[in-house]
């Protein structure tokens, strides 16, 4: 990353290291921090900005929240398009049984099924921002019907039919045959998708590439083994990487990835950092400025 830094601003003085080298002398040298989460040192010495390079900055706001005296950004790149494409090869690995097609073959296993169509069916999205409606238009776009569900209740009356306030999550994932959760961590989002909320769905497969804290993932075997859901597609988990004693890791209803859906790209990470600098260097407040009040 440091390379890429100095291509685009070779006025810059740079160290570069990793969370494991760093050390407190180069926190006291340095003025601005780019990087994923803080690092395990006392305090972050000089730093007075903080750059966070992944798609949501709960690395920086949980257990402990950055000092407000810190001016916190985040990342400019759009996740949405890699988590969509993450979303919908999950949708079509349920519908077209693709793991239990891939475990027959090793068995010389032959046994015809029918295959439903992924068009017809209903996906609920939670979040209706940049991912959530990337994540929407792609679904829309096989002939899906797209419901959204948002902290505001609006959405893009393009993507999605209707969209349902968080209030009414409980309600609104009644029906869904898909329900793909897409939020950033905070305050207001932790927990939300509860064993409450999951005692409504109806046999839904639920996505999770937000964030892991969002969903309470000790409900979710129970969930499985009730019927509320048919199946998971987890990215994300409330510790990661997510320990070998966990059940989701032998439940065959189960998919697990390790928190790939939407990786941060070095060009990507510079262009948010450097954009940011433009504006601070012209009096400006970043475009990218996270506020404390929403935690995103």
């Amino acid at each position: 990353m440091q390379a890429a830094l100095l291509r685009d601003r070779p006025d810059l003085e740079v160290r570069s290291a990793t969370l494991a080298t760093l050390t407190s002398d180069d926190l006291e040298w340095g003025e601005a921090f780019l990087g994923f989460r803080r690092p395990a040192l006392p305090t972050l010495g000089n730093i007075r900005w903080v750059h966070s390079t992944g798609a949501g900055v709960d690395p920086w706001l949980y257990p402990d929240e950055l000092s407000r005296d810190i001016l916190l950004t985040r990342s400019s790149e759009s996740f949405g398009p890699l988590i969509a494409e993450w979303a919908l090869a999950r949708a079509l690995a349920f519908t077209q049984r693709i793991v239990w097609l891939a475990d027959a073959q090793r068995r010389d296993h032959w046994e015809k099924f029918d295959v439903p169509l992924l068009a017809g069916t209903t996906a609920l999205v939670i979040g209706t921002g940049d991912v959530g409606a990337h994540v929407a238009s792609l679904f829309k776009g096989l002939g899906c019907q797209v419901r959204g569900v948002s902290r505001t209740g609006r959405g893009d009356s393009n993507i999605f039919a209707s969209v349902a306030p968080v209030s009414d999550l409980a309600n609104a994932v009644q029906g869904a045959h898909w329900i793909i959760v897409m939020l950033p961590l905070t305050n207001e989002t932790f927990g939300l998708v509860s064993r409450a909320v999951l005692s409504q769905c109806s046999g839904a497969v639920l996505m999770n590439a937000g964030r892991g804290a969002v969903v309470e993932e000790s409900a979710l075997p129970e969930a499985l083994d009730k019927g509320w859901l048919r199946g998971a597609a987890l990215d994300v988990f409330e510790v990661e990487p997510l320990p070998t004693s966990s059940p989701l890791w032998r439940d065959e209803r189960v998919m697990i990835s390790p928190h790939i859906a939407g990786l941060t790209t070095v060009d990507g990470a510079v262009a948010g950092f450097v954009e940011c600098l433009a504006d601070l260097e012209e009096c400006r407040v970043p475009k990218w400025a996270v506020s404390r009040e929403r935690q995103y």
